[in-house]
C-alpha cells in the first residue's frame, strides 16, 4: 500500500526541497504595512512627465495672454501637479483669497480656481490705471473689484481649456465663491488633480491653483499619456534608429579630390582652357572622397552611364575621431 502523507509531512518535505542544505529553509518574517486607500491613483512617473509638459505649455500661454491683457511683464510657472483630496486642496490655500467655480463641459463637472488676493489686488490696481504695486491683502475685494478680477479669471479658464483641447473639454468661468460655498463645491474626500502655479509680476508674486475632479483628471491622464508614449522614442535603440532614419533623408556635399597633388606656379600661370595639368601623383593611387568636408573614404574616379561616380576602395577614419595618442603620431 502507498503511504499517505499528512499536511505536516508534506510541508516538511517542501521546506527541505527548497533549502540548499537539505534542512528546512528559514522563513523570514513578513512585514505587513497598512494600506492607505487615499494613496490610490497617485500620478505615475510617465504620467507626471506628460502632465507637467502639458501644463508648462499652459503656463507659457497664460504668460503671453495675461501679460498682453494687463500690458505688464508677467510670468506664470508650474510649481506642482499632484492628486489631492478636495479637503487637502482647501487646507493649502489661504483663508482670505479669491475663489471661483469653473464649469467643465460637456462632462458637467465643476472645478475650483484660487488666486492669491495680493495678486488679484495688484491686477485690479493695474486695470484701474495704477502701477500694480504690492497692496496689503488684509481686506476682501468689493463688488466692482470682483467684476474686474472676473475678466482675468475668464482668461485663465480659457487658456486652461485650450491646453486641454485634446479632450474637447471647455473650461468656462462660472461664479465667484465664498469660502463656505467652496466647501460644498465637491465632496471633501473626492480625489482631485491639483495644479499649482506661481504668478510673478513687477511688484508682487503669488499663487494660482486649480482643482478638477478625478473623473476629468483620469480622462486627461489617459489621453496625454497615450500621446506622450507615441511621440517619444522608447529607449536608446529606438532613439538611434529614429535618428538614423532622419539622417537618411539629409543631403550632404560629396567631393572627390587628389591627395597631396602639386604643380609649379609657372604651369598654373600658363593654364588655358583645354590644357592638361599634371598633379605629379600616381594615376593608380585612390583619391580622397570627402563627405561634408571630412575624408571618410578612398575611391577611384569612374563613370556610371552619363554621370560621374566614385568607386570606394578603402574606408578612412576621420582625423577628428582619432585617439589622442594616434593623433600625435600622425601629426
Amino acid at each position: 500500500m502507498e503511504k499517505v502523507l499528512n499536511q505536516q509531512e508534506i510541508d516538511a518535505m517542501v521546506r527541505a526541497a527548497r533549502s540548499p542544505g537539505g534542512e528546512p529553509a528559514h522563513v523570514e518574517a513578513v512585514q505587513v504595512e497598512a494600506w492607505d486607500a487615499r494613496r490610490a491613483g497617485l500620478i505615475g512617473r510617465e504620467q507626471l512627465q506628460a502632465i507637467t509638459q502639458l501644463h508648462e505649455g499652459f503656463a507659457r500661454n497664460l504668460t503671453n495672454s495675461l501679460g498682453a491683457f494687463l500690458r505688464v511683464a508677467l510670468e506664470a510657472t508650474l510649481v506642482s501637479a499632484e492628486h489631492l483630496t478636495y479637503r487637502e486642496f482647501l487646507q493649502r490655500i489661504p483663508e482670505t483669497t479669491y475663489l471661483a467655480a469653473c464649469k467643465l463641459e460637456p462632462m458637467g463637472e465643476s472645478g475650483a480656481l484660487q488666486l492669491d488676493l495680493k495678486v488679484a489686488l495688484s491686477i485690479i490696481d493695474l486695470l484701474l490705471g495704477g502701477e500694480g504695486k504690492n497692496v496689503a491683502a488684509a481686506r476682501e475685494i468689493t463688488e466692482i473689484e470682483e467684476q474686474i478680477v472676473e475678466s482675468v479669471a475668464r482668461i485663465m479658464c480659457r487658456e486652461l481649456g485650450a491646453a486641454w483641447q485634446a479632450l474637447a473639454l471647455e473650461v468656462g468661468f462660472d461664479r465667484r465663491m465664498e469660502p463656505a460655498e467652496a466647501q460644498r463645491l465637491l465632496p471633501p474626500e473626492e480625489r482631485t488633480l491639483s495644479l499649482s502655479f506661481e504668478v510673478v509680476m513687477p511688484e508682487v508674486r503669488g499663487g494660482l491653483n486649480f482643482a478638477v475632479p478625478v473623473s476629468v483628471s483620469n480622462a486627461l491622464l489617459r489621453k496625454i499619456t497615450v500621446d506622450w508614449s507615441r511621440r517619444r522614442p522608447r529607449g536608446r535603440a529606438e532613439w538611434r534608429e529614429r535618428l538614423q532614419m532622419r539622417l537618411l533623408e539629409c543631403p550632404f556635399p560629396v567631393e572627390l579630390g587628389v591627395n597631396q597633388g602639386w604643380a609649379p606656379v609657372e604651369e598654373l600661370s600658363q593654364l588655358r582652357p583645354g590644357q592638361l595639368l599634371s598633379l605629379h601623383s600616381p594615376a593608380a593611387e585612390p583619391a580622397a572622397l570627402l563627405v561634408a568636408g571630412i575624408e571618410l573614404f578612398r575611391a577611384q574616379p569612374v563613370r556610371r552611364e552619363r554621370t560621374r561616380a566614385a568607386q570606394v576602395v578603402e574606408m578612412r577614419k576621420p582625423a577628428s575621431l582619432l585617439e589622442p595618442e594616434e593623433g600625435r603620431k600622425t601629426s
